[in-house]
């Protein structure tokens, strides 16, 4: 900031020679010059906080993405079951059914399905397609409704995990 204090110390030999009102209207006519940007630690403190909010927020939204590509296993193979079991109210059986592949557009996961021979077993099972970054899950669903799950290193039986850790 600009006072007549650091003008006099800057402007001694011109200011002393002047009387008070020239001093006062050189004050009011030149303005100090105020360094303007940033310094070299300031942006590359900006630059830490920045690396250390991505690192900490790459891997969550990642995590992220894969629990929505999962989603498409869950309820394609809920959709799948469905039908089954229409399928099976109409003819008694399971062998011969149109539903073991789904009609729509999948775009992570295949799907198969098994019959037994008694042909009132089954069990349908969704495994990831190569290179969609779902590579590591696997669900699986039967007539009894037992589902199985394998979600990265995490394996449950009864229910389908849905996220990292390993909770239904």
């Amino acid at each position: 900031m600009c006072t007549l204090a650091s003008l006099q110390h800057r402007h001694s030999d011109f200011l002393m020679a002047k009387p008070l009102k020239s001093r006062m209207q050189y004050s009011q006519s030149k303005k100090c010059i105020q360094p303007k940007g940033f310094t070299l630690i300031e942006l590359m403190i900006v630059v830490a906080i920045i690396g250390i909010l991505v690192a900490i927020a790459l891997p969550n939204y990642t995590n992220y993405v894969r629990r929505g590509k999962a989603v498409e296993a869950t309820t394609t193979l809920a959709d799948l079951k469905v039908k089954m079991e229409q399928f099976y109210q109409d003819n008694k059986t399971y062998v011969g059914t149109p539903w073991c592949t789904p009609n729509g557009s999948v775009k992570y996961f295949t799907y198969s399905c098994t019959t037994a021979a008694t042909a009132t077993v089954y069990t349908i099972t969704a495994t990831p397609v190569a290179g969609q970054d779902v590579d590591n899950f696997e669900f699986t669903i039967d007539q009894s409704n037992a589902k199985t799950s394998k979600f990265d290193s995490s394996t449950s039986v009864g229910c389908w995990l849905t996220s990292k850790g390993g909770t239904c």
